[in-house]
């Protein structure tokens, strides 16, 4: 397998040669590393361009975003199979292999994960060694990604490799524009035409970076990539057997922007998103949220900011709420 791997780089001098660097040990060789510059201001290029590998190829471009970066990447590379990795995040020796046995356990699957784990701020420096001792891997073949990801995000945006064929013949892949989820679109997109092969083993590293721990402003309007999800499963766009899940799924993360609303002190907005989620209004999240929302006292609604928290993943690569 020739894997290409991605890498967006948008001021991350700190982190890209670490993360390049996990590319080249690995026990699978890359076939090539694809680093889009998207208009560093830090020192960020200079970074890469000290890596003297001839496989690391350094791509700049004005400022546009990352979706823009992946799909700029996507269209540069040459091998058979893009594998993305962020320039804050870090591969494990083994990540490629592992993906490379998933596809030997589902060769039909065009899109292939990883487990990951989550490492603290290190200020540039590479994570500490972690194990994973089998030496044969778990390998989930999954059907309906979307019912899977609400039980638990099975890969991240650093973990995932996809068939350069699938990838090309849905450019531009990521939607341009989008500030929430255009991982998870993409993702999702694609698991409706093929099966999903997951190693369920942390090959993986992403960094939690300060900024990252702050409260952000609450959503208040459903993001592109969920009406675009629901608007394609009533059209029927989206294959039959996932359009109920398809509309499930943005159901749940209705309510998950309810009690978002909710733990920000806006009990309207909150209300609106529940009114918008009634197709699931039989579940017991549902009728809890808007119990909250009808009696919960404002001062009460301050403690609820762990939910805040928590909720926000669905639109992060670390994926939804639990």
């Amino acid at each position: 397998m020739k894997f290409s791997v991605v890498i967006p780089l948008y001021n991350k001098a700190r982190y890209v040669h670490s993360a390049v660097r996990s590319v080249l040990a690995q026990t699978l060789p890359p076939h090539e590393v694809v680093v889009v510059d998207d208009g560093s201001t830090d020192g960020s290029a200079a970074a890469v361009e000290s890596i003297a590998d001839p496989r690391v190829q350094l791509i700049r471009q004005a400022n546009a975003g990352v979706s823009a970066a992946r799909n700029r990447g996507i269209a540069e590379a040459t091998g058979d199979w893009i594998a993305l990795l962020d320039a804050d995040d870090w591969y494990h020796p083994e990540m490629l292999a592992a993906l490379a046995q998933a596809h030997e356990a589902c060769p039909e699957a065009d899109m292939l994960g990883a487990g990951f784990r989550k490492v603290p701020h290190l200020m540039g420096a590479d994570p500490d060694p972690w194990a994973v001792t089998d030496d044969f891997y778990e390998v989930e073949v999954v059907d309906d990604l979307r019912q899977r990801w609400m039980r638990t995000s099975p890969f991240c945006s650093s973990s995932v490799a996809i068939r350069a064929k699938r990838l090309q013949a849905m450019q531009p892949c990521f939607a341009e524009g989008d500030h929430y989820g255009e991982d998870l679109d993409l993702w999702f997109r694609v698991a409706d035409q093929s099966l999903v092969a997951i190693v369920n083993a942390p090959f993986a590293a992403t960094r939690v970076l300060p900024d990252s721990l702050s409260a952000r402003h609450p959503v208040l309007t459903l993001p592109m990539f969920l009406q675009r999800m629901r608007a394609d499963a009533r059209a029927g766009r989206i294959p039959a057997r996932h359009r109920k899940s398809a509309l499930w799924f943005v159901g749940q993360q209705e309510v998950t922007l309810a009690r978002e609303a909710l733990s920000a002190g806006n009990r309207r907005a909150a209300l609106r998103f529940l009114v918008d989620a009634r197709s699931v209004a039989l579940t017991t999240r549902w009728q809890l949220t808007l119990l909250m929302a009808l009696f919960m006292p404002t001062s009460v609604a301050d403690n609820w900011q762990r939910w805040r928290l928590r909720s926000a993943e669905v639109f992060s690569r670390e994926g939804p709420a639990q």
